[in-house]
């Protein structure tokens, strides 16, 4: 990063503004649009920049803020509810000797939709038919329209695609994690464009100057306000269950691997793209996590690398300038367009050495290389968490 950048950053920092940076890798792209956002007059108490921070839509992913009076969808993002999931389980490293992993990973495929589009074509199994009926009931209660979506409820159990994974993990303990990312699929991506849609049009209507029509938002007390809170709530809950059907089936394909069956440690699953009312520096605020995930003192969560380097368990330490909020991954250092510009299949085969996956050029760009240093990205996270566990992955499968 050029000095200047370096210079700005503790610039900024030094004199406490409304925007508050903890990466020691970011573009000046991020950092203007942070200050776009920290203009808002209702933003309080100032914007956190995580450790993981890069340029998004609207509002840079790793950014975290509050807002009295008003949300910001777009800044929320189209995969609302993305979050994380990890379970500890009873086998270790020796138990996985002289099997072969390949197996492992053809059986999540068949049992776990992969790909955007690609959703459960058979009968919901037991646990997704419950799950469904959880979110119909709360689609009802809160006056919900799912119209835009008839097969949500084939969604549920559903992986996508991007940075969205499934990996076996062995911590540094060797003690054997299942560990997925996800979010609230087709649905989800929905409910947030249309509620963009809408403010964007309320601005235009009402002559609201903004720095990017992607900070377009809702005020409290009004019509628009209360439908995106209740469809937001909807899809972050989608999310959540989605991540539990999938972890699910992914210790049913684990169980019938080992012969045995699973017997769970621990489980943690944490959203990073969310808004939820809390309390800081005195008000109470809407809080937004886009690309980050809550911190709280004591409280569990995961932060995964890309695919090829290391993810972490971690636990809060409640760190107020950082809004208790943490970064969520590694962050993108390059596009996906530069990525592939960089990178060859032949590139990302080396950088997967020892480790099972899907091998072919459809996850060129999610190439390790194309992420920041996800260890540089937790020392930079010494104050907001605690490092618990260290996971490096045995098998990786992803969505094209």
């Amino acid at each position: 990063m050029a000095r200047n950048l370096r210079s700005r950053i503790a610039d900024i920092n030094n004199h406490r503004p409304k925007v508050h940076i903890f990466a020691s890798e970011i573009e000046e792209s991020t950092v203007a649009q942070a200050q776009d956002t920290a203009k808002l007059p209702f933003v309080y108490p100032h914007v956190a920049l995580m450790p993981d921070a890069h340029t998004g839509l609207g509002s840079s992913v790793g950014t975290v803020f509050g807002t009295i009076g008003a949300v910001i969808p777009a800044a929320v993002g189209v995969d609302i509810g993305c979050g994380m999931i990890g379970v500890r389980t009873q086998f270790r490293a020796a138990d996985l000797e002289g099997k072969e992993l390949t197996k492992l990973r053809d059986a999540i495929i068949r049992a776990i939709p992969l790909s955007p589009g690609k959703y459960n074509r058979w009968q919901l199994e037991p646990s997704a038919d419950e799950r469904c009926r959880e979110l119909d009931a709360l689609a009802r209660e809160n006056d919900v329209n799912l119209k835009h979506s008839p097969n949500w409820r084939q969604q549920l159990g559903s992986l996508g695609g991007g940075n969205h994974f499934i990996e076996l993990c062995l911590d540094e303990e060797d003690m054997v994690w299942m560990f997925l990312h996800s979010g609230s699929r087709g649905v989800g991506n929905k409910i947030a464009r249309a509620h963009i849609d809408i403010a964007q049009a309320n601005m235009v209507k009402w002559w609201v100057p903004l720095p990017n029509p992607d900070l377009a938002y809702f005020v409290e007390g009004t019509p628009e306000f209360d439908s995106y809170l209740r469809d937001l709530h909807w899809a972050q809950h989608f999310a959540f269950l989605n991540r539990e059907e999938m972890m699910d089936r992914f210790s049913r394909c684990l169980a019938a691997f080992m012969g045995q069956a699973v017997v769970e440690q621990q489980r943690i699953n944490c959203h990073h793209n969310y808004t939820v009312k809390e309390h800081h520096f005195g008000r109470d605020v809407w809080l937004t996590r886009k690309g980050a995930i809550r911190a709280d003192e004591g409280a569990l969560a995961l932060i995964p690398g890309s695919m090829g380097t290391a993810s972490y368990v971690v636990e809060g330490k409640g760190f107020a300038p950082a809004l208790n909020s943490a970064p969520h991954g590694a962050g993108r250092r390059y596009s996906r367009t530069e990525a592939r510009r960089r990178f060859t299949e032949a590139d990302l085969a080396a950088r997967m050495e020892g480790i099972v996956y899907r091998p072919g050029d459809a996850w060129v760009d999610e190439i390790p290389d194309a992420y920041k240093d996800i260890d540089q990205v937790m020392a930079d996270s010494k104050e907001l968490v605690e490092i618990k566990h260290k996971l490096r992955q045995v098998l990786n499968v992803k969505g094209t």
